[in-house]
């Protein structure tokens, strides 16, 4: 009897629910939920060797100096800078984005991540460049590049404050609440997918190397697989490598005088001894605040800035150092390192911060770092088709967690995909040099901010898939849309990971606001 009543009082035994068989005469082996990618030969705090993280490191240099100098290259000339101005306004980039690393591994995100500058400020930049170019009061070519750097300095300065306050206010971390695997999906791989022009066209304009180092980089994934040695050098230094190796390739069709005769475009990609930038870059060069001059604040200007300002969503705090420092664009977290974590499989929070010691080294040394950026675009272009792939193939890997076979989940994940894709696509093709996009209004600061906002593939993903996902059917599928396993990431005892891998290296919670809710 008392076992009887004991039993009564005990949970029934709960069976596991039995594994779907494959259809058919499938006999194919079937892959559960991962919550991490269990190929990571280093995680967040687990460390290379000392010599092998600085490797890594100077390797993440190398990949964020490309979006640097493609940027530099594009704005600087724009703006009446000689070659001159393009190496300090690179040197400015570089200090800006090594600076902000290290302090978003250190009191940020706490997660590997490399910042870098960002495209997503390039159409306020263009506006700015574009008041200035139709203005002409100034004296020099030099004097108007001076007048636009100090006015941009002056719109970071002002718009970094809404980030500050969307931080401090926990506004991101309220809006992710909304947020499910269905959206995340979608957001991850337009983050790769809508840098597409920026790849094999890009690479395209000297197929002789570009194409060559795609070959390349693919190649040595299968031929890491022939030795062992050749599998522990190639998985983790490939990059490093096949840059090596095409780069020499490029000096020797540029001594051999291949292009000579050839057209300026193509010299200007394909020559090394094109970017002018070792000849003229400083030797020493101490970065400041103020360096070009006091900031100029103009309402318009900074109105344009607060839309880039929202897409990156970076720190405020980053942002504003941009600003003092006179970058001549904000930074956010770089997609191509990213990329680079999956390429090496090495997630360490030391190698991040490893790199930030070259992005300073160089910014203040001009000389040396030139010289690395003398590579030629496509190379940095057919690098970053593999590594925004990789970021894009991340993305769809999160679909795990939610219900594939519902047609509303498919719905909600090709809508936004494609919209995602689509809508930038639009406002991109119809905006032209100086930054004025499809919507023209009389009101300059409104179209800089919408043209921003709807010429970025992830915001545009993020708006339309968390409009869909949380109004079609949203309570009555939440297990499908993967909620159970996204919601413990959103508080700090919610996980054990999330104390072990994002706390503070010193106690601060009494200052800065938590991360999680």
């Amino acid at each position: 009897m008392f076992e009887t009543v004991n039993q009564q009082h005990l949970p029934p035994p709960v069976a596991p629910p039995p594994m779907q068989q494959p259809l058919g005469g499938a006999k194919g082996p079937l892959y559960g939920p991962s919550e991490q990618l269990l190929q990571l030969h280093y995680c967040i705090h687990s460390n290379p060797s000392w010599p092998r993280a600085v490797l890594l490191g100077f390797q993440h240099y190398i990949v964020m100096l490309g979006t640097t100098v493609m940027i530099a290259t594009y704005l600087v000339p724009r703006m009446g800078g000689t070659h001159g101005d393009k190496a300090r306004v690179i040197q400015a980039l570089l200090f800006a984005s090594g600076i902000n690393t290290l302090f978003q591994t250190w009191i940020g995100t706490r997660l590997p991540t490399v910042m870098g500058p960002s495209f997503s400020y390039v159409l306020p930049v263009l506006s700015i460049i574009k008041d200035y170019f139709d203005n002409n009061n100034f004296t020099s070519e030099h004097e108007r590049f001076l007048h636009t750097m100090r006015t941009i300095q002056g719109s970071l300065i002002v718009s970094s404050i809404i980030n500050i306050l969307i931080g401090y206010l926990k506004v991101w971390g309220k809006f992710t609440r909304l947020f499910s695997p269905i959206v995340i999906v979608p957001v991850v791989c337009v983050v790769g997918l809508g840098r597409f022009a920026m790849g094999f066209p890009q690479l395209a304009n000297c197929v002789e190397i570009g194409l060559p180092m795609l070959i390349l980089l693919v190649a040595c994934q299968n031929l890491m697989r022939i030795h062992p040695v050749a599998h522990a050098v190639l998985e983790k230094f490939a990059l490093l490598i096949c840059i090596g190796l095409v780069w020499a390739y490029a000096a020797i069709l540029t001594v051999a005088g291949s292009y000579n005769n050839a057209k300026a475009d193509t010299q200007q990609n394909c020559r090394v001894d094109r970017s002018y930038l070792l000849e003229s870059a400083p030797w020493i060069k101490v970065q400041y605040p103020f360096q070009w001059g006091t900031p100029i604040f103009r309402a318009s200007h900074v109105f344009g800035m607060f839309g880039a300002a929202l897409v990156t969503s970076a720190e405020g705090i980053g942002q504003l150092f941009d600003g003092l420092f006179g970058a001549v664009v904000g930074t956010s977290a770089s997609v191509e390192n990213v990329g680079l974590l999956g390429l090496t499989h090495v997630g360490s929070r030391r190698v991040v911060q490893m790199s930030t010691g070259f992005m300073i080294f160089f910014s203040i040394f001009g000389k040396f770092g030139a010289f690395f950026a003398m590579i030629p675009l496509p190379i940095f272009a057919a690098m970053y088709c593999v590594l925004w792939g990789i970021v894009a193939g991340a993305g769809i890997s999160f679909i795990q967690f939610a219900n594939t076979n519902s047609l509303r989940n498919i719905y909600v994940l090709g809508i936004s995909l494609f919209l995602g894709i689509s809508i930038p696509q639009y406002f991109t093709t119809h905006t032209d040099d100086t930054g004025h996009g499809p919507l023209r209004t009389s009101a300059g600061w409104f179209n800089n901010i919408v043209n921003t906002f709807f010429s970025s593939p992830p915001v545009v993903a993020m708006i339309v898939g968390t409009l869909l996902d949380n109004t079609l059917d949203a309570h009555k599928t939440r297990n499908e849309r993967g909620i159970p396993w996204w919601t413990p990431f959103q508080s700090r005892k919610g996980d054990s990971r999330n104390e072990e891998f994002y706390s503070y290296p010193v106690r601060m919670h009494e200052w800065i606001p938590s991360r999680f809710l």
